[in-house]
Order: structure tokens, then sequence, then C-alpha cells
């Protein structure tokens, strides 16, 4: 059992930046695959951005490549998402999500989900 949580969340002015973090209960944070997923108002939840147990190949969606970063300390048992350059259409509720051990973009495949945080870019 994972319960993750997130933080960070809030309202910036397009072309600022914010950091998400998402904290994991548990002690077997490192067999999890991590990642962030979106969902703004209409619209399907999308993927955003994942890493893998140990950290590295990150991979992003295209629409964030370049702009948004995401890393983990698996000693914290924290996965975070560093935004920069936001844009309006970056508004959503951001969530942090987990599956075991490998890497996946479709949302139906991850087994434990955050509340999730608002992000909220104006123009």
């Amino acid at each position: 059992q994972v319960q993750l949580v997130e933080s960070g969340g809030g309202l910036v002015q397009a072309g600022g930046s914010l950091r998400l973090s998402c904290e994991a209960s548990g002690r077997t944070f490192t067999r999890y695959y991590m990642a962030w997923f979106r969902q703004a108002p209409g619209k399907e939840r999308e993927f955003v951005a994942g890493i893998s147990m140990s950290g590295g190949t990150p991979a992003y969606a295209d629409s964030v490549k370049g702009r948004f970063t995401i890393s983990r300390d698996n000693a914290k048992n924290a996965v975070y998402l560093q935004l920069n350059s936001l844009k309006p259409e970056d508004t959503a509720v951001y969530h942090c999500a987990a599956r075991a051990f490998f890497q996946s973009n479709d949302d139906s495949q991850y087994t434990y989900w955050g509340q999730g945080t608002q992000v909220t870019v104006s123009s």
C-alpha cells in the first residue's frame, strides 16, 4: 500500500515557475515507477512526466518537454516536478501516481494516486 500526498500548487503568472512535491508513505518506494498526470476542466487526464525507480530515464509529454523537470529522492520517499515557463494551458489539477516497476504513459496502469494539487496560470 502506498499513499501519495501532493503539495506546491498555486496561482502564478504566465512565464512563472512552481515546484510540486509528492510524498509517499511506505517502505517500498524504490519499487515504483512514479509519474505526474494532469487534468484540466473538461479534458481527459494526461501524462506529464515519469521517472524510473532509480531516478534515471525521465520521460515527458511533448507539451512540457524543455519546461518541466521531474526528479525523485528515494531517501525522502518523494518525487518532484519543477514547472518553468508556465503557460495558461498548463492550468490543471496535477496528480502524482505510482505503479510497480515499469514505465507507462497510460493512467489506467497506475495503482496509486494522490488527491491532486491545483496549478493555475494566469495570462
